[in-house]
Parts: C-alpha cells; structure tokens; sequence
C-alpha cells in the first residue's frame, strides 16, 4: 500500500479512534484526523517491525486494527501532552 493509501487509512482511523476514546480531546478534528495519519503509520510500523505483519492490503483487518490502535495511542498521548500544558496556566 502506498503513501496515499495510508493518508487516506490514516485519516478513517483517526475518525474511528475519535469515536472510540472516552471524553474529550482537545484540538477538533483537524488535528485528530492528522494525528490520525501518524498513528497509522506508526501503527503499521510497529506491526512490520514486531509481527511483521503484511500491509500491503488496504481493506485487510489487520491492517486496519493497527492503524486504529497506532491512532488511539497517538490520540493518548497528545491528550496527556495538551492536559498537562492546560493544567500548568
């Protein structure tokens, strides 16, 4: 899969991680939809590296479930970055 089928990954799992986290994260949905895309391709990164998970595939499931997961991670962490700047005013 090449870069825009990732974009383009990156971009749903963003979304989809959105719906899936609890609460509220800072930054709309410009910026999780970017973070998005980071997480997807850390997460397919990952995948290659530890599993050495085959991502040539754009509608396979594995695929998908590491670029959500990688996108939740993401999510995560900007959310602890972006909570504690907020909470240090």
């Amino acid at each position: 899969m090449g870069f825009f089928g990732f974009l383009l990954l990156g971009l749903i799992a963003g979304a989809i991680a959105k719906l899936i986290l609890p609460g509220k994260q800072g930054g709309g949905w410009f910026i999780t939809l970017l973070l998005g895309v980071v997480g997807a391709l850390l997460g397919g990164w990952i995948g290659g590296v530890i599993f050495n998970a085959p991502l040539q595939e754009f509608f396979s499931i594995q695929t998908w479930l590491l670029a959500i997961g990688g996108s939740i991670v993401v999510l995560l962490i900007y959310g602890l970055i972006v909570g504690r700047k907020s909470s240090n005013k």
